[in-house]
Protein backbone atom coordinates (compact mmCIF):
# COMPACT_ATOMS: atom_id res chain seq x y z
CA UNK A 1 0.00 0.00 0.00
CA UNK A 2 1.06 3.29 -0.65
CA UNK A 3 2.14 5.66 2.02
CA UNK A 4 -0.03 8.72 2.16
CA UNK A 5 1.92 11.53 0.88
CA UNK A 6 2.44 14.53 3.49
CA UNK A 7 2.89 18.58 2.80
CA UNK A 8 6.03 19.71 3.38
CA UNK A 9 5.98 22.44 6.58
CA UNK A 10 7.67 25.41 6.20
CA UNK A 11 10.76 26.91 7.76
CA UNK A 12 9.50 28.65 11.13
CA UNK A 13 12.31 31.44 10.92
CA UNK A 14 12.28 35.23 12.07
CA UNK A 15 11.72 38.05 10.26
CA UNK A 16 15.30 38.89 10.68
CA UNK A 17 16.19 35.25 9.86
CA UNK A 18 14.03 35.54 6.72
CA UNK A 19 16.13 38.25 5.39
CA UNK A 20 19.03 36.69 6.05
CA UNK A 21 17.66 33.58 3.91
CA UNK A 22 17.00 35.72 1.14
CA UNK A 23 20.58 37.31 1.09
CA UNK A 24 22.30 34.25 1.41
CA UNK A 25 20.19 32.13 -1.19
CA UNK A 26 21.07 35.18 -3.86
CA UNK A 27 24.65 35.85 -2.89
CA UNK A 28 25.85 32.03 -2.52
CA UNK A 29 23.67 29.75 -4.02
CA UNK A 30 25.70 26.80 -3.38
CA UNK A 31 26.43 27.09 -0.23
CA UNK A 32 23.17 28.14 0.52
CA UNK A 33 21.39 25.00 -1.06
CA UNK A 34 23.90 23.11 0.24
CA UNK A 35 23.05 24.08 3.64
CA UNK A 36 19.52 23.97 2.87
CA UNK A 37 19.64 20.02 1.94
CA UNK A 38 22.15 18.89 4.56
CA UNK A 39 19.59 20.51 7.34
CA UNK A 40 16.36 19.47 5.69
CA UNK A 41 16.27 17.10 3.33
CA UNK A 42 15.39 17.09 -0.61
CA UNK A 43 11.93 18.87 -0.34
CA UNK A 44 12.45 22.24 1.67
CA UNK A 45 9.55 24.81 2.39
CA UNK A 46 9.49 28.16 2.78
CA UNK A 47 7.08 31.13 3.40
CA UNK A 48 7.45 34.50 2.02
CA UNK A 49 4.90 36.91 2.66
CA UNK A 50 1.99 34.88 0.73
CA UNK A 51 4.32 33.02 -1.38
CA UNK A 52 5.27 29.43 -0.98
CA UNK A 53 8.38 28.50 -1.44
CA UNK A 54 9.88 25.07 -2.35
CA UNK A 55 13.22 24.42 -2.46
CA UNK A 56 13.90 21.10 -4.28
CA UNK A 57 17.61 19.45 -4.78
CA UNK A 58 18.96 16.20 -7.21
CA UNK A 59 18.88 15.85 -10.56
CA UNK A 60 15.18 13.87 -10.45
CA UNK A 61 13.89 17.49 -9.15
CA UNK A 62 15.10 18.81 -12.09
CA UNK A 63 14.02 16.26 -14.49
CA UNK A 64 10.12 16.78 -13.12
CA UNK A 65 10.83 20.41 -13.47
CA UNK A 66 12.18 20.85 -17.18
CA UNK A 67 9.93 17.87 -18.31
CA UNK A 68 7.05 19.35 -16.60
CA UNK A 69 4.06 17.18 -17.23
CA UNK A 70 1.14 17.57 -18.15
CA UNK A 71 2.00 21.48 -17.93
CA UNK A 72 2.30 20.91 -13.62
CA UNK A 73 4.68 24.09 -13.88
CA UNK A 74 4.79 27.39 -15.18
CA UNK A 75 7.77 29.33 -16.43
CA UNK A 76 6.13 32.70 -17.10
CA UNK A 77 4.30 33.02 -13.56
CA UNK A 78 7.99 32.18 -12.23
CA UNK A 79 9.85 34.44 -13.99
CA UNK A 80 7.24 37.11 -13.93
CA UNK A 81 7.87 37.86 -10.76
CA UNK A 82 12.03 37.82 -11.32
CA UNK A 83 12.48 39.86 -14.08
CA UNK A 84 8.92 40.32 -15.90
CA UNK A 85 9.25 44.24 -15.58
CA UNK A 86 12.15 44.09 -17.42
CA UNK A 87 12.29 41.35 -19.92
CA UNK A 88 8.36 41.17 -20.45
CA UNK A 89 7.17 38.52 -23.12
CA UNK A 90 10.69 36.91 -23.15
CA UNK A 91 10.92 33.34 -24.70
CA UNK A 92 11.52 32.29 -21.35
CA UNK A 93 8.49 34.26 -20.23
CA UNK A 94 5.98 31.73 -22.08
CA UNK A 95 4.20 28.50 -21.53
CA UNK A 96 2.34 26.08 -23.23
CA UNK A 97 0.70 26.81 -26.83
CA UNK A 98 2.03 30.48 -26.71
CA UNK A 99 5.82 29.47 -25.98
CA UNK A 100 5.78 26.62 -28.79
CA UNK A 101 4.16 29.49 -31.52
CA UNK A 102 7.17 31.77 -30.46
CA UNK A 103 9.60 29.50 -30.18
CA UNK A 104 8.81 28.00 -33.44
CA UNK A 105 9.02 31.16 -35.37
CA UNK A 106 12.16 31.93 -33.58
CA UNK A 107 14.35 28.67 -34.64
CA UNK A 108 14.52 30.33 -38.27
CA UNK A 109 17.16 32.17 -36.73
CA UNK A 110 19.23 29.22 -35.61
CA UNK A 111 18.91 27.00 -38.44
CA UNK A 112 22.12 25.58 -40.29
CA UNK A 113 22.05 27.65 -42.88
CA UNK A 114 21.82 30.93 -40.45
CA UNK A 115 24.48 29.48 -38.16
CA UNK A 116 27.30 29.21 -40.95
CA UNK A 117 26.69 32.74 -41.67
CA UNK A 118 26.94 33.61 -38.51
CA UNK A 119 30.48 32.17 -38.23
CA UNK A 120 31.83 33.61 -41.51
CA UNK A 121 30.76 36.89 -39.85
CA UNK A 122 32.24 36.38 -36.27
CA UNK A 123 35.90 34.84 -37.29
CA UNK A 124 37.60 38.26 -38.81
CA UNK A 125 36.02 40.53 -35.91
CA UNK A 126 37.14 38.12 -33.42
CA UNK A 127 40.30 38.00 -34.84
CA UNK A 128 40.40 42.09 -35.11
CA UNK A 129 39.10 42.19 -31.48
CA UNK A 130 42.04 40.20 -29.79
CA UNK A 131 45.00 42.18 -31.96
CA UNK A 132 43.64 45.02 -30.25
CA UNK A 133 44.14 43.30 -26.26
CA UNK A 134 47.99 42.92 -26.69
CA UNK A 135 49.88 45.28 -28.62
CA UNK A 136 53.38 44.21 -27.18
CA UNK A 137 54.64 40.78 -26.26
CA UNK A 138 53.09 40.95 -22.72
CA UNK A 139 49.85 43.05 -21.12
CA UNK A 140 47.59 42.89 -18.51
CA UNK A 141 43.99 42.34 -19.00
CA UNK A 142 40.89 42.67 -16.62
CA UNK A 143 39.19 39.64 -19.21
CA UNK A 144 35.62 40.50 -17.59
CA UNK A 145 34.89 43.68 -19.25
CA UNK A 146 36.77 42.67 -22.61
CA UNK A 147 35.05 39.79 -22.89
CA UNK A 148 31.67 41.60 -22.39
CA UNK A 149 32.10 43.97 -24.89
CA UNK A 150 33.91 41.29 -27.68
CA UNK A 151 30.34 39.79 -26.64
CA UNK A 152 28.79 42.67 -27.23
CA UNK A 153 30.09 43.74 -30.42
CA UNK A 154 29.30 40.24 -31.86
CA UNK A 155 26.02 40.20 -30.95
CA UNK A 156 25.01 43.57 -32.61
CA UNK A 157 26.83 42.51 -36.06
CA UNK A 158 25.28 38.43 -35.89
CA UNK A 159 21.88 39.37 -33.95
CA UNK A 160 21.19 43.19 -35.46
CA UNK A 161 23.62 43.20 -38.58
CA UNK A 162 25.29 46.39 -37.48
CA UNK A 163 28.14 48.26 -36.29
CA UNK A 164 27.20 49.83 -33.05
CA UNK A 165 29.97 52.66 -33.14
CA UNK A 166 29.40 55.54 -30.59
CA UNK A 167 26.34 53.99 -29.54
CA UNK A 168 27.62 51.01 -27.85
CA UNK A 169 28.38 52.31 -25.30
CA UNK A 170 25.16 53.75 -24.34
CA UNK A 171 23.76 50.27 -25.33
CA UNK A 172 25.90 48.08 -23.44
CA UNK A 173 24.75 50.29 -19.94
CA UNK A 174 21.48 49.78 -21.00
CA UNK A 175 22.50 46.51 -21.43
CA UNK A 176 24.03 46.22 -17.46
CA UNK A 177 21.45 47.95 -16.13
CA UNK A 178 18.38 45.91 -17.18
CA UNK A 179 20.79 42.80 -15.93
CA UNK A 180 21.43 44.52 -12.64
CA UNK A 181 17.43 45.56 -12.39
CA UNK A 182 16.58 41.61 -13.11
CA UNK A 183 16.55 40.56 -9.66
CA UNK A 184 16.58 44.36 -6.96
CA UNK A 185 17.57 43.56 -3.42
CA UNK A 186 14.68 46.61 -3.14
CA UNK A 187 12.12 45.78 -5.26
CA UNK A 188 10.94 49.34 -5.65
CA UNK A 189 10.60 51.13 -9.08
CA UNK A 190 11.66 55.01 -7.80
CA UNK A 191 13.91 56.94 -8.87
CA UNK A 192 17.80 55.98 -7.20
CA UNK A 193 16.69 52.30 -7.31
CA UNK A 194 18.49 49.67 -9.74
CA UNK A 195 14.82 48.39 -10.90
CA UNK A 196 13.84 52.15 -11.55
CA UNK A 197 16.66 52.70 -13.82
CA UNK A 198 16.84 49.05 -15.29
CA UNK A 199 12.89 49.92 -16.47
CA UNK A 200 14.44 53.34 -17.74
CA UNK A 201 16.71 51.44 -19.38
CA UNK A 202 14.29 49.19 -21.15
CA UNK A 203 12.43 51.77 -22.49
CA UNK A 204 15.20 52.82 -24.24
CA UNK A 205 16.32 49.90 -25.87
CA UNK A 206 12.27 49.65 -26.90
CA UNK A 207 12.95 52.97 -28.94
CA UNK A 208 16.05 51.87 -29.98
CA UNK A 209 14.49 48.86 -31.94
CA UNK A 210 11.42 49.58 -32.48
CA UNK A 211 12.47 52.48 -34.88
CA UNK A 212 14.39 49.92 -36.47
CA UNK A 213 11.38 47.17 -37.01
CA UNK A 214 10.16 48.10 -40.30
CA UNK A 215 13.36 48.73 -42.74
CA UNK A 216 14.48 45.73 -41.40
CA UNK A 217 11.14 43.55 -41.88
CA UNK A 218 11.50 44.97 -45.98
CA UNK A 219 15.01 44.17 -46.39
CA UNK A 220 16.95 41.11 -47.50
CA UNK A 221 19.21 41.36 -44.34
CA UNK A 222 20.19 37.73 -42.61
CA UNK A 223 20.70 38.82 -38.83
CA UNK A 224 19.05 37.51 -36.60
CA UNK A 225 16.75 40.79 -36.08
CA UNK A 226 16.10 40.99 -39.83
CA UNK A 227 15.02 37.41 -39.64
CA UNK A 228 12.70 37.50 -37.17
CA UNK A 229 10.88 40.75 -38.86
CA UNK A 230 9.82 38.18 -41.84
CA UNK A 231 9.75 34.95 -39.77
CA UNK A 232 6.18 33.87 -40.38
CA UNK A 233 4.52 30.28 -39.90
CA UNK A 234 2.58 28.02 -42.38
CA UNK A 235 -0.36 30.19 -42.15
CA UNK A 236 1.35 33.21 -42.45
CA UNK A 237 1.45 34.46 -38.84
CA UNK A 238 4.11 37.11 -37.66
CA UNK A 239 5.49 38.58 -34.92
CA UNK A 240 3.96 42.15 -34.12
CA UNK A 241 6.53 44.58 -33.45
CA UNK A 242 6.52 44.55 -29.92
CA UNK A 243 6.53 40.83 -30.05
CA UNK A 244 9.75 41.33 -31.97
CA UNK A 245 11.39 44.15 -29.67
CA UNK A 246 10.81 42.13 -26.49
CA UNK A 247 12.63 39.13 -28.19
CA UNK A 248 15.56 41.21 -29.14
CA UNK A 249 16.15 42.99 -26.19
CA UNK A 250 15.92 39.29 -24.64
CA UNK A 251 18.35 37.59 -26.70
CA UNK A 252 20.85 40.25 -26.56
CA UNK A 253 20.90 39.73 -23.20
CA UNK A 254 20.87 36.10 -22.76
CA UNK A 255 23.48 35.83 -25.56
CA UNK A 256 26.18 38.39 -25.11
CA UNK A 257 25.66 38.12 -20.59
CA UNK A 258 25.51 34.64 -20.31
CA UNK A 259 28.32 34.18 -23.31
CA UNK A 260 30.56 36.68 -21.56
CA UNK A 261 30.35 34.63 -18.17
CA UNK A 262 30.87 31.76 -19.52
CA UNK A 263 34.55 32.92 -21.32
CA UNK A 264 35.10 34.68 -18.51
CA UNK A 265 35.43 31.34 -16.04
CA UNK A 266 36.89 29.01 -19.30
CA UNK A 267 39.58 31.94 -19.43
CA UNK A 268 40.40 31.48 -15.43
CA UNK A 269 40.57 27.65 -15.23
CA UNK A 270 42.93 27.48 -18.09
CA UNK A 271 44.91 30.22 -16.34
CA UNK A 272 45.11 27.96 -12.95
CA UNK A 273 45.21 24.70 -15.44
CA UNK A 274 48.30 25.84 -17.84
CA UNK A 275 48.59 21.57 -18.86
CA UNK A 276 44.81 21.89 -20.07
CA UNK A 277 45.69 25.05 -21.83
CA UNK A 278 48.44 23.56 -23.59
CA UNK A 279 46.34 20.61 -24.67
CA UNK A 280 43.95 22.95 -25.99
CA UNK A 281 46.44 24.61 -27.79
CA UNK A 282 47.71 21.79 -29.32
CA UNK A 283 44.22 20.82 -30.59
CA UNK A 284 43.45 24.15 -32.32
CA UNK A 285 47.07 24.09 -33.98
CA UNK A 286 45.90 20.39 -35.49
CA UNK A 287 43.18 21.69 -36.95
CA UNK A 288 45.66 24.11 -39.49
CA UNK A 289 45.58 27.92 -40.00
CA UNK A 290 42.51 27.96 -42.17
CA UNK A 291 39.59 30.17 -40.91
CA UNK A 292 37.50 27.44 -38.45
CA UNK A 293 34.25 26.29 -40.00
CA UNK A 294 31.38 23.95 -38.74
CA UNK A 295 33.49 20.83 -39.52
CA UNK A 296 36.23 22.05 -37.57
CA UNK A 297 34.65 23.04 -34.62
CA UNK A 298 33.34 19.97 -34.28
CA UNK A 299 36.72 17.81 -33.92
CA UNK A 300 37.15 20.52 -30.72
CA UNK A 301 36.75 17.00 -28.33
CA UNK A 302 38.80 17.97 -25.74
CA UNK A 303 37.67 22.03 -25.91
CA UNK A 304 34.84 20.31 -25.41
CA UNK A 305 35.53 18.67 -22.28
CA UNK A 306 36.76 21.95 -20.84
CA UNK A 307 33.14 24.19 -22.25
CA UNK A 308 31.16 21.37 -19.97
CA UNK A 309 33.34 21.54 -17.01
CA UNK A 310 33.10 24.95 -16.80
CA UNK A 311 29.72 25.16 -17.24
CA UNK A 312 29.33 22.40 -14.25
CA UNK A 313 31.25 24.49 -12.05
CA UNK A 314 30.48 27.81 -13.16
CA UNK A 315 26.44 27.99 -14.37
CA UNK A 316 26.02 31.37 -15.71
CA UNK A 317 22.54 30.46 -13.98
CA UNK A 318 22.96 29.13 -10.69
CA UNK A 319 18.71 28.59 -10.25
CA UNK A 320 16.28 27.73 -12.40
CA UNK A 321 12.29 28.68 -11.13
CA UNK A 322 9.38 27.90 -11.86
CA UNK A 323 5.69 28.18 -10.59
CA UNK A 324 3.46 25.03 -9.79
CA UNK A 325 -0.01 25.41 -11.59
CA UNK A 326 -1.41 22.32 -9.16
CA UNK A 327 -0.62 20.23 -6.61
CA UNK A 328 2.02 17.46 -7.29
CA UNK A 329 3.98 14.43 -5.76
CA UNK A 330 8.07 14.50 -5.19
CA UNK A 331 10.07 11.76 -3.13
CA UNK A 332 6.80 11.62 -0.85
CA UNK A 333 5.44 14.98 -0.73
CA UNK A 334 2.56 16.76 -1.67
CA UNK A 335 3.29 20.16 -3.08
CA UNK A 336 1.18 22.59 -3.14
CA UNK A 337 -0.23 24.45 -6.24
CA UNK A 338 0.34 28.25 -6.54
CA UNK A 339 4.08 27.47 -4.73
CA UNK A 340 7.35 28.98 -6.26
CA UNK A 341 9.19 25.81 -7.41
CA UNK A 342 13.09 25.95 -7.34
CA UNK A 343 15.49 24.03 -8.39
CA UNK A 344 19.34 24.15 -7.98
CA UNK A 345 21.79 23.46 -11.58
CA UNK A 346 24.60 24.82 -9.24
CA UNK A 347 23.69 22.46 -6.29
CA UNK A 348 23.16 19.51 -8.73
CA UNK A 349 26.72 19.94 -10.39
CA UNK A 350 28.62 19.64 -7.42
CA UNK A 351 26.43 16.67 -5.75
CA UNK A 352 28.55 13.47 -5.14
CA UNK A 353 25.63 11.12 -6.01
CA UNK A 354 26.70 12.11 -9.75
CA UNK A 355 30.23 13.66 -10.21
CA UNK A 356 33.37 12.44 -8.87
CA UNK A 357 35.62 14.72 -6.98
CA UNK A 358 32.69 17.35 -7.79
CA UNK A 359 34.66 20.24 -6.50
CA UNK A 360 38.00 19.51 -8.40
CA UNK A 361 38.08 21.03 -12.37
CA UNK A 362 38.37 17.52 -13.89
CA UNK A 363 37.48 17.99 -18.14
CA UNK A 364 38.08 14.30 -18.81
CA UNK A 365 34.92 13.46 -16.41
CA UNK A 366 32.77 14.82 -19.80
CA UNK A 367 35.35 12.04 -22.12
CA UNK A 368 33.14 9.18 -23.77
CA UNK A 369 35.22 6.62 -21.35
CA UNK A 370 34.07 8.33 -18.73
CA UNK A 371 30.65 9.86 -19.44
CA UNK A 372 30.23 11.17 -15.59
CA UNK A 373 27.05 13.96 -16.66
CA UNK A 374 25.22 10.71 -18.32
CA UNK A 375 24.90 9.17 -15.21
CA UNK A 376 21.45 10.99 -14.69
CA UNK A 377 20.37 12.95 -17.72
CA UNK A 378 19.57 15.82 -15.76
CA UNK A 379 22.54 15.88 -13.51
CA UNK A 380 24.08 18.44 -15.74
CA UNK A 381 21.99 21.37 -17.23
CA UNK A 382 23.82 24.83 -17.50
CA UNK A 383 20.83 25.32 -20.36
CA UNK A 384 17.51 24.18 -18.99
CA UNK A 385 15.91 21.69 -20.21
CA UNK A 386 12.67 20.14 -22.22
CA UNK A 387 10.40 22.46 -24.00
CA UNK A 388 12.74 25.82 -22.22
CA UNK A 389 16.17 24.20 -23.50
CA UNK A 390 18.13 27.45 -24.03
CA UNK A 391 17.32 27.86 -28.00
CA UNK A 392 20.81 29.59 -28.61
CA UNK A 393 23.12 26.43 -27.08
CA UNK A 394 24.83 25.67 -30.17
CA UNK A 395 25.31 29.39 -31.36
CA UNK A 396 27.35 30.11 -27.43
CA UNK A 397 28.74 26.79 -27.77
CA UNK A 398 30.18 27.97 -31.79
CA UNK A 399 30.67 31.47 -30.73
CA UNK A 400 32.68 29.92 -27.49
CA UNK A 401 34.47 27.29 -29.31
CA UNK A 402 35.84 30.27 -31.86
CA UNK A 403 36.85 32.73 -29.56
CA UNK A 404 39.15 30.17 -27.34
CA UNK A 405 40.54 28.88 -30.80
CA UNK A 406 41.65 32.18 -31.49
CA UNK A 407 42.83 33.61 -27.58
CA UNK A 408 44.94 30.34 -27.96
CA UNK A 409 46.69 30.24 -30.85
CA UNK A 410 47.84 33.73 -30.11
CA UNK A 411 48.31 34.39 -26.11
CA UNK A 412 49.26 32.35 -23.50
CA UNK A 413 46.91 33.35 -20.27
CA UNK A 414 47.95 33.37 -16.61
CA UNK A 415 47.32 34.27 -13.42
CA UNK A 416 49.27 34.68 -9.74
CA UNK A 417 49.48 30.60 -8.62
CA UNK A 418 47.69 31.78 -5.23
CA UNK A 419 45.11 33.45 -7.11
CA UNK A 420 41.15 32.67 -6.63
CA UNK A 421 38.68 34.30 -8.61
CA UNK A 422 36.21 36.43 -6.29
CA UNK A 423 32.73 34.60 -8.15
CA UNK A 424 29.32 36.54 -7.81
CA UNK A 425 26.87 33.96 -8.74
CA UNK A 426 23.61 35.80 -9.02
CA UNK A 427 21.71 36.43 -11.49
CA UNK A 428 24.55 36.05 -13.32
CA UNK A 429 27.93 34.27 -12.85
CA UNK A 430 30.78 36.64 -12.98
CA UNK A 431 34.02 37.14 -11.06
CA UNK A 432 33.90 40.25 -8.73
CA UNK A 433 37.32 41.70 -9.54
CA UNK A 434 36.60 41.20 -13.23
CA UNK A 435 39.44 38.71 -13.40
CA UNK A 436 43.05 40.42 -13.70
CA UNK A 437 44.63 38.03 -16.35
CA UNK A 438 48.28 38.56 -18.36
CA UNK A 439 48.23 37.81 -21.90
CA UNK A 440 51.73 36.72 -23.83
CA UNK A 441 52.12 36.44 -27.28
CA UNK A 442 53.07 32.37 -28.34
Amino acid sequence: MTEALITPQPINISFLETLKFIKQSYNYPLEHSQHLRERFGNVVMQRAGRVNIVHLFGADAAQLCLMNPDQTFSNKKAWDMIIGRIFPNGLMLRDGVDHRYHRRLMQVGFKSKAMQGYLRQMTPQVERTLATWCDSQRTELAAYPAFKQMTLDLAATIFLGMDLGPGANKLNKAFEATVAASMPRIPLAIPGTILYRGIQARKFMCRYFLDQVANKRASKDQDLFALLCRAEDEDGNRYTDQEIVDHMIFLMMAAHDTTTSTLTSMVYLLAKHPHWQDRLRAEVHSLGTEPLTHESLAKMSQTDWVIKETLRLYPPLSTLPKFSNRSFEHNGYLIPSDTLVITYPIHTHYMEEYWDNPTMFDPERFSSGRSEHKRHNYSWVPFSGGAHMCIGLHFADMQIKLVIAELLRNFRISVPADYVMPVQQSPISKPKDKLPIVLERC
